[in-house]
């Protein structure tokens, strides 16, 4: 345990990474959150539902790719 806070899928669904594929991701390695801080979406039944961190600080890594099926309670984020 790194003793970082993780940002946990709410849902089970695919993950999104930005708004569009045109679009930058919402945050990356470096980006500072704060608890209403979009960090992606997770489509499910193709309803796209924004994911806010919930939570401040600075993201260490991103542990899944877009597009990738995310399962309730699988960490997201660090």
């Amino acid at each position: 345990d790194d003793g970082l806070l993780l940002i946990r899928s709410p849902t089970v669904g695919t993950f999104y990474s930005a708004q569009t594929p045109e679009d930058p991701p919402f945050v990356s390695v470096g980006s500072k959150v704060t608890p209403a801080t979009t960090v992606c979406l997770i489509e499910a039944m193709k309803v796209f539902n924004p994911i806010n961190a919930e939570l401040a600080g600075t993201i260490e890594s991103v542990l899944v790719k877009n597009g990738d099926p995310v399962e309730f309670g699988q960490p997201l984020f660090k």
